[in-house]
């Protein structure tokens, strides 16, 4: 089964100017009502790091979640994070970005590679403990800009890590855009027939242009759980090129329907988040 993961709280935590909580909450619950597999709302991080999510609290107070068949995930970064975020029974998945890059895990998580890794096994027993599940995210899982060692090796390797630690859902991530579909059909084809036992994601940052051919490469290498965002908002505040944001939903749907996948959704409510979109994130 192919599972579409939208992701609101990526298409918003860099914006500068904080979106009115209610407002935040009708998007997401318009979201709930496409049949989307997940829906990635917020996360349990320093508002300081990410004042647009300082009201994810108060935000799922707000969502209606009776007859969404749709999960919800929220970013943690941390220890802390998680055990805030495992308070609420309504969150089914925690995500926790560890990165193939040095540089970039100091700088999104302000940790060490190893030190990340300690902080997934924690999280991942708490998970256990707690009945939600772990998404691990590794973010640079294509590459870097700094430098950084990469080679589809490291990557395996952390694979192996958090397989070892329990891990069951791994999202390979491509912060800044940099892969091409042949990297990326490559890479996850090598991981998933590596690790049958684990679900391989994809969360793809894109230029629009290049989004179709990304889709179908990693469909064809077996991926089933793809990220995107409505209208392709958001993305990495690193980026140097504006144009490199979260895959566009729509174009995923399409592309991904064009193989003769069906993937459950709702047109008419699609067509109402889409709406909303244009609301929220262009006022």
């Amino acid at each position: 089964m192919l599972k579409l993961i939208e992701c609101p709280r990526d298409a918003m935590q860099g914006i500068p100017g904080f979106i009115d909580t209610a407002i935040k909450a009708a998007y997401i619950n318009q979201l709930l009502e496409v049949g989307f597999d997940t829906v990635d709302f917020g996360s349990f991080v320093s508002p300081k790091a990410i004042p647009q999510m300082r009201d994810t609290e108060e935000v799922l107070g707000l969502l209606d979640l009776h007859g969404s068949k749709s999960k919800l995930l929220a970013i943690v970064a941390n220890l802390r994070g998680a055990e805030d975020a495992c308070q609420f029974p309504e969150i089914d998945y925690l995500g926790f970005p560890l990165s193939v890059s040095e540089t970039f895990q100091k700088r999104n998580t302000n940790a060490s590679i190893r030190q990340a890794l300690n902080t997934v096994e924690e999280i991942q027993n708490l998970c256990e403990v707690k009945g939600k599940v772990l998404v691990t995210y590794l973010s640079m899982g294509f590459g870097n800009p700094y430098g950084d060692p990469y080679s589809p090796e490291l990557v395996a390797g952390l694979v192996e890590k958090l397989d070892g630690l329990g891990v069951k859902i791994i999202s390979l991530s491509d912060t800044i855009g940099i892969a091409d579909a042949g990297l990326i059909g490559s890479l996850l084809g090598l991981q998933i027939s590596a690790f049958p036992h684990i679900e391989f994601g994809a969360h793809l940052h894109s230029r629009p242009a290049d989004i179709a051919t990304k889709i179908r490469a990693g469909a064809k290498a077996g991926c089933r759980r793809f990220d995107g965002a409505l209208k392709g908002f958001g993305g990495c505040p690193m980026a140097d090129d504006e144009l490199v944001g979260n895959m566009a939903t729509e174009v995923v749907i399409e592309t991904l329907e064009s193989a003769g996948f069906d993937l459950g959704i709702n047109k008419l409510e699609f067509a109402e988040a889409m709406k909303l979109a244009g609301f929220v994130f262009n006022p």
